[in-house]
């Protein structure tokens, strides 16, 4: 207990899923909490159910595509608190169509999820939160931990669907496997300054946005064949992981991705 005391954390995506389970960790470790969402009755919402049994998170509205609702946010912990000195950027999307929190709807026709069948706006959609809105999370963070001299840490969620294709997903797979190389480049050039930056790659974890796949007995079956240790990761294993790599136990990591995914990548 207490790896985060004194710490504090912004959680982009923090209201569900990984998120939610990891604003509730680093609370517990001692952080003072600053999770951010899109929808800011939710968020609200969220965080005062979490704060209820006595954590320190609060909510701030972002939306993780706009660099100057990022820079808003940012700017607004650093005014209240002095600094941020670990970011989790957890905010995605598995499809253009999927909203935070909610149970998404499995395609009827996998026809339609094939890459030649997608339209171009579903693409963008996906790019814009997964990867400009991961971008823009540790461009705006770095700038002020530079500004403070803070020695942070900042945690990238990308996806085992960055290193193994899924059919169906190509703009999902693209988009986690750019925010490893993000991952890779920015640690690369804050080494000196003391900034750590490294990246998650989940398997399937039981969260809102795999329960459209808990319901199906068809994908279950495809996930279990492609998951050697025959059963979905929690929630509170990412925020485990997590956990370390945003304390100090991970201080020789940098530019690393690690692979909570139940032996689906080994490599």
């Amino acid at each position: 207990m207490g790896a985060l005391t004194d710490k504090v954390a912004v959680i982009t995506g923090g209201i569900s899923g990984l998120g939610r389970a990891s604003a509730l960790r680093y609370a517990a470790e001692g952080a003072q909490v600053v999770v951010a969402d899109i929808n800011a009755e939710r968020g609200a919402n969220a965080a005062a159910e979490m704060s209820a049994s006595g954590a320190s998170i609060e909510f701030v509205q972002v939306d993780v595509t706009s660099q100057a609702s990022q820079e808003a946010l940012f700017a607004d912990v650093v005014e209240r608190y002095g600094r941020v000195d670990t970011v989790l950027a957890a905010a995605g999307v598995s499809s253009s169509g999927y909203i935070s929190g909610e149970v998404s709807e499995v395609e009827a026709d996998p026809e339609e999820r094939l890459f030649h069948n997608r339209e171009l706006a579903d693409w963008e959609k996906v790019m814009a939160v997964n990867v400009t809105g991961v971008m823009l999370t540790n461009k705006v963070a770095i700038g002020h931990m530079l500004a403070k001299e803070t020695h942070g840490t900042i945690v990238n969620i990308a996806s085992i669907a960055g290193r193994r294709p899924l059919p169906g997903a190509s703009d999902y797979c693209v988009s986690k496997a750019a925010v490893i190389m993000l991952t890779q480049t920015v640690a690369t050039e804050y080494s000196t300054a003391n900034i750590r930056v490294n990246a998650i790659c989940p398997g399937f974890i039981e969260t809102p946005m795999t329960a459209n796949i808990r319901q199906s007995p068809e994908w279950m079956e495809t996930v279990m064949s492609m998951t050697p240790m025959q059963r979905m990761g929690q929630a509170n294993e990412i925020a485990s992981t997590a956990l370390f790599l945003a304390s100090a136990e991970s201080s020789y990591f940098n530019g690393q991705t690690l692979f909570p995914n139940g032996g689906m990548f080994v490599g």
